[in-house]
């Protein structure tokens, strides 16, 4: 299980041995000191849940009731403010220096959570220096991140080497629009090329697998299972391709998943351009992923179109 809010540069699993900074904010902005041996008082779902409070919006005060649990119990404090979100401290500009600029517009977008951390790790260089490279990366623009580039604009490849090996799972989908009779010959066995849907799938699989040498920026993972799914919809001249890959690897395989439904689709189309040589491919799509420090996420309802 996977926590929010907790940050791969903080080097702490999913059992919370350490107090992350969202929790931190937590008890600060709840006005409450806990000591260590505290905090690993608290169960672990415990945890989860100040860490969640602090990785919040605004921290909810019903988990006050959850630290207040812990022994040795807390120690009131002043209660602290969140950095004010209309501009960085001027000492946190400085610390970070020209190597890692910060204005008032990038700051502006950035999370309550990520503001917090950067000014509560403003004396500690190596920590904020790693702490602005997992916040801000090289590639945001008002709250926009790209991590595929450096801080001078360049391609890279993501250093995964710090995250832990998780169980990772991604569906994609595409879909083949054509006519109603191609849909039924392939649905038949009657396209003159064979089997329409046994050579997509095998296409698709081989393709997840081969997604790095296809996409340069792709890491290699390790796939452990991987399927590619078909629905025919003969009234309305459309087979739906939907591919599952699942790893277990320090980064996802949504691409794996993409790239499946990618190359099955085109399979498909090579099967049936002798009848219908404008079919077209689209709606190529992420539908799910879970697994990894973002955890579980499905396609929102806004974005089903």
């Amino acid at each position: 299980m996977t926590t929010p809010g907790i940050y791969d540069f903080e080097e702490i699993d999913d059992t919370l041995p350490f107090m992350p900074l969202a929790a931190r904010r937590a008890l600060d902005g709840l006005g409450r000191k806990l000591s260590l041996e505290g905090w690993l008082s608290l169960p672990v779902e415990e945890r989860r849940k100040v860490a969640q409070a602090g990785a919040g919006e605004r921290i909810d005060d019903a988990v006050a009731a959850v630290i207040e649990g812990a022994s040795p119990a807390p120690t009131p404090i002043a209660p602290e403010r969140d950095p004010d979100a209309a501009a960085p401290p001027d000492a946190l500009v400085a610390a970070l220096g020209a190597d890692r600029p910060l204005d008032p517009a990038r700051w502006r977008a950035l999370l309550p959570l990520d503001r917090y951390v950067l000014a509560k790790v403003v004396a500690k260089p190596d920590k904020l220096a790693r702490a602005y490279d997992a916040i801000l990366g090289s590639g945001r623009a008002a709250g926009v991140v790209f991590t595929h580039l450096s801080r001078a604009g360049e391609a890279r490849m993501v250093d995964v080497s710090d995250k832990r090996e998780t169980a990772r799972r991604a569906v994609a989908s595409a879909c083949v629009r054509t006519t109603r009779e191609v849909v039924n010959a392939v649905a038949s066995g009657g396209v003159v090329k064979g089997d329409v849907l046994a050579a997509a799938r095998i296409a698709g699989i081989l393709a997840a697998k081969r997604t790095p040498e296809l996409v340069p920026l792709c890491h290699p993972v390790r796939t452990t299972h991987a399927t590619v799914e078909f629905e025919l919809q003969a009234a309305r001249g459309e087979l739906h391709v939907r591919a599952t890959v699942e790893a277990v690897d320090r980064t996802g395989v949504e691409m794996e998943a993409m790239v499946a439904a990618t190359v099955a689709s085109l399979t498909v189309y090579d099967m049936i351009k002798s009848a219908d040589r404008w079919a077209t491919i689209d709606a190529v799509r992420l539908e799910a992923k879970s697994g990894g420090k973002s955890g579980d996420a499905t396609r929102p309802a806004e974005r089903a179109r």
